[in-house]
């Protein structure tokens, strides 16, 4: 794995994404491309599902989490691990500790959906909730790492964590070389910063493009600035998993060397992309991992040449699914 950042950004190369995905075989669930009959008519052009909600935990998230522990001298895993997160993540983190055999301990916001509470609560780790922004729940990690010597595990910025989330993109180069376009989510930055710096290497052709929600443009203020800035917290938005205040500083340098482009979507196109998912393909997702085909629908992103839509969660259960498609 990659080491620490020096005064220059040090960035992921496609061998790091090869070591993780080595790490991960056998572990992780190689999740399918699976094809879109509905948007190819819609939009002219082959369009693709990269179904990361039936990846383990229901999320993305777990490639990085596991690779990460996995690179911790044993030592450093039996002190504990500690991380922050909106739910995606903390899920991960447990699980990946659990098949470690060490503990593991989740600060969660006070308004994480209960589908997330619950699948950390499942495997095993000791829950915290605390406020409703991300830097207050690293707050409360950071004060856990240091009053009991627990390891910190990154969400999004590092480079151990971006070469995992990279398999992703790996994935759909090996699956589809003739890939022209991907749709990627933006939150923290873990998941894009991986997937593109894997298509870039081996599909340089191909296409990258960006979506975070519209409340939450942590990437869009960020690459007009020419910097991470901190953008006001949007704790009511859908996209929980997508609500990161600012990008990662190593997710910005990996974003601005191999992302084409990137676009913002309002929360009223989630919840029909969700409804299109699940009568359509019979594909559960979360608002988050629903953005992408949402953009693709509302023609915020154009389908050029074969184009996957990263779908990068679906860590909802039975009453959110009423609650947010009952009325649609």
């Amino acid at each position: 794995m990659p080491q620490a950042m020096t005064a220059e950004p040090v960035l992921v190369g496609i061998d790091d994404v090869r070591r993780a995905a080595a790490v991960l075989r056998g572990v992780a669930v190689r999740t399918p491309l699976l094809p879109s009959d509905a948007l190819t008519a819609q939009c002219g052009a082959p369009v693709w599902f990269k179904p990361e909600q039936m990846q383990r935990g229901g999320a993305f998230k777990f490639r990085g989490a596991y690779t990460f522990l996995a690179s911790l001298s044993e030592a450093d895993r039996a002190r504990g691990v500690v991380t922050g997160s909106s739910g995606n993540h903390g899920q991960a983190v447990a699980l990946a500790a659990q098949m470690f055999g060490v503990k593991a301990t989740i600060v969660m916001p006070t308004t994480a959906p209960r589908a997330k509470r619950a699948g950390a609560e499942r495997l095993g780790a000791r829950c915290f909730y605390v406020g409703t922004t991300t830097a207050e729940r690293l707050a409360k990690a950071e004060e856990l790492k240091a009053a009991e010597g627990l390891t910190f595990v990154p969400p999004f910025d590092d480079l151990t964590i971006i070469a995992g989330q990279g398999t992703v993109g790996l994935e759909i180069a090996a699956d589809l070389p003739r890939v022209g376009t991907v749709i990627v989510q933006v939150g923290g930055g873990g998941l894009s910063s991986g997937v593109a710096t894997a298509i870039k290497a081996l599909a340089p052709s191909a296409r990258v493009i960006g979506v975070e929600p519209e409340g939450s443009p942590k990437y869009t203020k960020a690459r007009a600035a020419g910097r991470p800035v901190q953008i006001p917290a949007n704790p009511t938005g859908l996209a929980d998993g997508l609500l990161a205040v600012q990008i990662g500083t190593r997710n910005f340098a990996h974003l601005n060397a191999a992302l084409d482009d990137i676009v913002t979507v309002p929360d009223a196109l989630l919840v029909d992309a969700m409804r299109f998912l699940l009568d359509r393909h019979k594909l559960v997702t979360e608002p988050s991992g629903a953005i992408t085909v949402a953009a693709l629908q509302a023609g915020l992103v154009r389908a050029e040449g074969d184009t996957v839509c990263v779908l990068s969660g679906g860590n909802i259960e039975w009453d959110g699914l009423q609650e947010l498609l009952g009325n649609v």
